[in-house]
C-alpha cells in the first residue's frame, strides 16, 4: 500500500494521522490529532474535526462534516452531506450573553460501527450509536441508537426493517434476494439480527 494521497487544496494539519493508501480530496479540512485509517477516501469538502477517529477503508463522500467526538469504525460508508453532530445542547451565547467558551461545551459524538452506512443528507444527533451493518437511508435525521444490520428512514427515523451485509433489505424470511445470505433474529428486547453460517459448497 502507497502513502497517503492529499490534494494541494486540502488543509490537512501536520498534527493529524494520515493511513497509507489514504486519499484526501479537494478542499477537505483535517484537523489536529484527527486520525484516518489505510485505505480511506475523504471526499471534497470534506471537514473532519479535531481528535476524530476514521478507521481503515471508509468512505466519506463529499461536503460531509465529522465533528470532534464522533468515531467511525472500520469499513463506514458516509454519503454526501452528512452531518454527525456532537452538540446536544447547542448555543453560541451563555444565558448572561457572554460567548460560550470550550468550557461551556458538553461534547458528545456517536460512534458508527462497522460496515455501517449513512446515506446522502442525513443528520446523527449526538451521542448515538449506529450498529453494525446498519443502513440509515437518505435524509434521515437519526435521534436514537440504531441496531446492527437496521434499516431506518425518516424524520425521526425510525426501523423499517434489516439491511444484509450486501445492504440490500431482507425479505420476511430474513434472507437476502440479492447475494442469498440468511439471518436469524435473536432476543427480543431489543430484537438483534445474527447472520447464519453460509451453507457449505455441494
Amino acid at each position: 500500500m502507497t502513502g497517503p494521497r492529499i490534494h494541494p487544496t486540502a488543509d490537512v494539519s501536520p498534527a493529524a494521522s494520515i493511513g497509507p493508501g489514504a486519499s484526501i480530496w479537494h478542499h477537505a479540512q483535517v484537523r489536529e490529532r484527527a486520525s484516518i485509517g489505510p485505505g480511506c477516501i475523504i471526499g471534497k469538502g470534506v471537514y473532519v474535526g479535531a481528535d476524530v477517529s476514521i478507521g481503515a477503508n471508509c468512505k466519506v463522500q463529499n461536503y460531509s462534516c465529522v465533528y470532534e467526538g464522533n468515531t467511525l469504525e472500520d469499513g463506514v460508508f458516509i454519503g454526501p452531506e452528512v452531518v454527525l453532530t456532537n452538540d446536544r445542547y447547542p448555543r453560541a451565547i451563555n444565558p448572561d450573553g457572554t460567548l460560550k467558551a470550550a468550557s461551556d461545551w458538553d461534547l458528545s459524538g456517536s460512534l458508527v460501527r462497522y460496515g455501517a452506512a449513512i446515506g446522502a443528507r442525513s443528520v446523527i444527533l449526538p451521542g448515538l450509536t449506529i450498529g453494525r451493518w446498519a443502513l440509515v437511508a437518505a435524509g434521515s435525521v437519526v435521534t436514537r441508537d440504531v441496531p446492527d444490520y437496521a434499516l431506518v428512514a425518516g424524520n425521526p427515523a425510525r426501523q423499517l426493517g434489516w439491511a444484509c451485509a450486501c445492504a440490500r433489505p431482507l425479505d420476511a424470511a430474513l434472507a437476502c434476494p440479492a447475494c442469498g445470505r440468511r439471518y436469524r433474529l435473536a432476543g427480543e428486547s431489543p430484537a438483534r439480527l445474527e447472520p447464519l453460517p453460509s451453507p457449505e459448497p455441494a
